[in-house]
């Protein structure tokens, strides 16, 4: 039976074994492990990713999830995001500000699994209720913290993403009750279900957006209020040949 005693003069003499050239190569490996690893978090927890060509075709693949503050709204399904990781965003640590000039410094998102009414575009005419579309998008996210699952990126350079809105209370809780704005919109009536070439659809899969779609249609929510037969976004594009 080995003894405490017995077992820490092994040690001692294993240790003595180790030459200084072994003490150095095994803290130059630990040295660099933990280099590596910290490099690591940096890029995932702290690094601000600038705009959208710093995102990676890793971070797509991955489906990484980003946080920022909703800068401005373009139409009725794609917007701006300022990039917020880390923390000192918030009180009682805010000591990172947005600044004034957004230049080059906002991610270009594109809501994924949804098409919203077109607004007025190159002399082409806005849609009916592309306008409210857009009022209910600027409503519901700007200015606001959102969180969103990247997902790929489109023919313009934007990058599709699932967009998640948290209540404005119990900030301790806010992730656990999350709210996806691509279905929000669906259910309000403010969007069609994107078919094209790359629509995603997420976890919830197209069945799931398509019976919001007909619910809301069914309900007379939103654009499907009006009696008269709309002509989708994706008839209004194809009669412009818009890609």
């Amino acid at each position: 039976m080995i003894t405490v005693a017995d077992a820490e003069q092994r040690i001692r003499k294993a240790a003595a074994r180790l030459s200084w050239i072994d003490v150095c190569l095994l803290s130059f490996s630990g040295g660099v492990l933990s280099t590596l690893a910290g490099a690591a978090v940096y890029r995932r927890y702290v690094k601000r990713i600038p705009n959208s060509e710093w995102i990676t075709p890793v971070d797509l693949q991955k489906r990484r999830f980003i946080r920022g503050v909703v800068t401005s709204v373009g139409d009725g399904d794609n917007f701006r995001l300022f990039h917020t990781p880390g923390l000192g965003w918030n009180w009682p640590l805010k000591v990172r500000r947005i600044p004034k000039k957004l230049k080059d410094q906002t991610i270009h998102i594109r809501l994924a699994g949804v098409d919203a009414p077109e607004a007025a575009h190159f002399g082409r005419e806005a849609q009916p209720y592309s306008e409210e579309a857009l009022q209910w998008l600027k409503t519901r996210i700007e200015g606001r913290t959102v969180w969103c699952q990247l997902l790929r990126r489109d023919q313009y350079g934007r990058v599709v993403a699932f967009p998640f809105v948290t209540p404005l209370r119990l900030p301790a809780f806010r992730f656990l009750s999350t709210r996806c704005v691509s279905l929000e919109m669906l259910k309000v009536g403010w969007a069609v279900v994107y078919d094209q070439t790359g629509a995603e659809y997420g976890k919830w899969g197209q069945t799931s957006f398509l019976k919001l779609e007909d619910e809301a249609r069914t309900a007379r929510r939103g654009m499907w209020k009006s009696l008269q037969k709309l002509e989708t976004p994706k008839e209004y594009k194809n009669r412009h040949a818009v890609p």
